[in-house]
């Protein structure tokens, strides 16, 4: 069983995290790390509280908690991700200011050279952020900002966060039922011949 670590932030689009969560509770072991803006966005943005969050993952931790077993690189996980990832968060871990569990936990993945997928939740965007995203890159994070597609013929507000949740699940090899593939589209136009 895959075990991933789920950082939250104060960002909005608390319904990638609820659908992500809910996508592999039963196929993966995940620890869950909630940033106190995070708490209050889930309640404004789902009606969710933070109980019935926690719920849903395997373990989880205090935001403040620096002597957590996820802090540290001798605890092994195949990753990380930050769904959805505040630009204040995104900002801590291109410049490694681990001052909380969840900016640590992100540090040491990317130490331990493990994947760490960073859900951006932000627009427009300036320069600064711009090269924050360009910083994390560089230090070996995927920037995998929150902008669904439509080619599915999305019917609901889950509909469009579990697309983006497949995108973020296929970066670790794990697969969301409710994410529907490009299948391709048929052109009955015959490609003309060139003499």
């Amino acid at each position: 069983m895959k075990r991933l670590i789920i950082g939250i932030t104060g960002a909005s689009g608390s319904v990638y995290t609820l659908r992500l969560l809910e996508a592999i509770r039963h196929s993966v072991e995940t620890h869950l790390i909630v940033s106190p803006a995070a708490e209050k966005v889930l309640k404004l943005e789902t009606g969710q509280t933070l109980e019935n969050l926690k719920k849903t993952a395997s373990f989880t931790y205090d935001y403040w908690d620096l002597g957590a077993k996820v802090s540290s690189g001798s605890f092994k996980t195949d990753g990380m991700i930050i769904v959805p990832c505040s630009i204040k968060s995104l900002s801590a871990v291109a410049n490694s200011f681990a001052d909380s569990l969840l900016v640590r936990a992100a540090d040491v993945t990317l130490k331990e050279r493990r994947r760490l997928v960073l859900a951006v939740r932000e627009t427009p965007l300036h320069a600064g952020h711009l090269d924050l995203m360009q910083r994390a890159t560089g230090m070996g994070a995927i920037v995998c900002p929150l902008c669904p597609g439509f080619y599915h013929h999305p019917q609901s507000l889950n509909d469009l966060a579990d697309q983006m949740v497949g995108k973020i699940l296929d970066l670790f090899d794990l697969e969301n039922p409710q994410f529907k593939r490009w299948e391709g589209q048929r052109n009955d136009r015959q490609r003309e011949v060139l003499p």
